[in-house]
């Protein structure tokens, strides 16, 4: 484990940045809109955002969370995700150590962060980034503890495994539960971390989406036909399955 700190420091210094960005793809992505051009502006008012302003989270507290220009109040979502993007940066580093493997598995953070945001809010899990996010996994490999035919593996379970589970929910209720893009999102995990990887995303994502949909149910908030962004929850369990999923497979084979 590194234990210098100027390492440390700049592991949340690039996540915070990159943060930066990855907001910027779940707003402008999913609406067909260029992540490059225009620079960030206001989503109310259009007003171009000052260089300052746009300091990770320090410029959103700065602002108290409202446009300079308009006064409308600018989403918690946006220092939220610079924040857990740095968080996440520097637990690969501590995890992995300053090694290509930190970095492989901050990219699939970074893939894990933006699917679950823009499924939450449009549950829509795009093609763009999850075909991709496969092929990056694949190619990967020679840095990656995971063999390359452990990933490819990964990847068929993955997908194979949430088809299955579709087409029996279609069978039991006569309509669809999820979508392709929650099968293209399993394999892109099980492309990195291998056919364990892909079902302990599984099981923890389903498991995870379970008891919030249940507690939802109990508030009265939704209904047993309403649709949740299960992606989101596989994204969640993708990054667990990230850090604790080896500890996990190990203790549940200890188990048996």
């Amino acid at each position: 484990m590194p234990s210098e700190p100027f390492l440390a420091l700049g592991a949340v210094a690039l996540g915070l940045v990159v943060g930066s960005y990855l907001n910027v793809v779940i707003h402008r992505l999913p609406r067909g809109e260029s992540t490059v051009r225009p620079p960030s502006r206001c989503p109310a008012c259009g007003a171009r955002i000052r260089p300052l302003e746009n300091v990770p989270v320090i410029g959103w507290l700065a602002l108290r969370g409202r446009c300079s220009r308009c006064g409308e109040r600018i989403s918690w979502r946006y220092p939220l995700v610079e924040a857990a993007t740095g968080g996440l940066f520097l637990a690969c580093l501590q995890r992995f150590g300053p090694t290509p493997q930190a970095a492989i598995s901050a990219l699939l953070c970074c893939l894990l962060v933006v699917l679950a945001l823009i499924d939450l809010e449009h549950l829509l899990l795009p093609d763009r980034l999850t075909l991709p996010g496969v092929a990056l996994g694949l190619a990967a490999q020679p840095w990656l503890p995971t063999s390359f035919l452990d990933a490819v593996l990964g990847a068929l379970v993955g997908a194979g495994g949430l088809i299955l589970v579709i087409n029996v929910w279609y069978w039991l209720r006569d309509e669809e539960g999820m979508g392709l893009g929650d099968v293209n999102l399993l394999a892109m995990v099980g492309a990195f971390l291998g056919w364990q990887g892909a079902a302990v995303t599984l099981l923890l994502g389903a498991f995870s989406g379970a008891l919030t949909g249940l507690a939802l149910m109990a508030a009265g908030r939704v209904r047993m036909t309403s649709k949740l962004p299960f992606g989101t929850f596989l994204a969640l369990g993708g990054v667990a399955a990230l850090f604790f999923g080896e500890a996990l497979v190990a203790a549940y084979s200890r188990f048996l």
